[in-house]
């Protein structure tokens, strides 16, 4: 299992969510955390401004992006739509 770890804009982007897409979040975090890389999740590593991150999908619209401090530790960034990446 690992271990995840929040930054504070990710924790203040959070807040700032629906209840919905909180519950949302949650269910994709515990996925995360038992499976490294689901494919229900859609997990990716991105290019160009986000190198080295990597991204997985909540739902169609929104995405958490994180970094992979080892291989038991994950760092959540952001959690936002598509409008992330511009």
């Amino acid at each position: 299992m690992r271990e995840i770890e929040y930054t504070n804009k990710f924790k203040k982007l959070y807040k700032k969510l629906d209840n919905s897409l909180k519950f949302k979040v949650k269910i994709t975090l515990e996925e995360l955390k038992y499976n490294p890389f689901p494919t229900s999740l859609k997990v990716h590593k991105l290019s160009w401004k986000l190198f080295p991150y990597y991204s997985c999908s909540v739902d169609l619209k929104n995405r958490i992006i994180f970094e992979l401090l080892d291989e038991w530790k994950v760092l959540l960034l952001l959690v936002w739509n598509h409008d992330i990446y511009k």
